[in-house]
């Protein structure tokens, strides 16, 4: 892979997103549909924060649940917005930035997904799980 070249090349762009207001119940449903692991939420095309599935897992506490608890997350899953969990203040790539950018910021940071804007415009993801799949790519050949 060379990593001099833009994020835009790997990066994620048919993007699943979620608004504040969007209840926790329709996170948890996104993560199981699509087996992705971070959602950005949106106002407009515009990025406000992100929820990745391990903000998900701890807000429900992590613990394997019996019928009781699996009834209170649930009502917790409906009354509950992705505002309440989402991280915001994010670091964030433009899609011209080059990878070895990405690849820098992930291994000083615990981030795992950068968002890609353009003009303050949502345009893509780029995560760990980018770079990986190139390099696997570029391997298998």
């Amino acid at each position: 892979m060379n990593l001099l070249s833009p994020v835009s090349s790997i990066m994620s762009k048919n993007l699943i997103t979620v608004i504040e207001k969007d209840r926790l119940s329709r996170v948890r449903d996104i993560f199981k549909t699509y087996k992705i692991h971070h959602i950005p939420v949106v106002e407009g095309d515009r990025i406000v924060g992100i929820i990745s599935r391990e903000d998900l897992f701890l807000f429900l506490k992590g613990v394997n649940q019996d019928s009781s608890e699996k009834n209170i997350n649930e009502a917790r899953l409906n009354n509950y917005n992705a505002e309440v969990i989402m991280t915001r203040g994010l670091a964030k790539l433009e899609p011209t930035d080059r990878i070895n950018v990405a690849v820098d910021v992930f291994c000083k940071n615990i981030l795992r997904a950068l968002p890609v804007v353009e003009n303050d415009k949502l345009v893509g993801i780029v995560t760990t799980f980018d770079i990986l799949k190139k390099l696997n790519e570029e391997h298998s050949k």
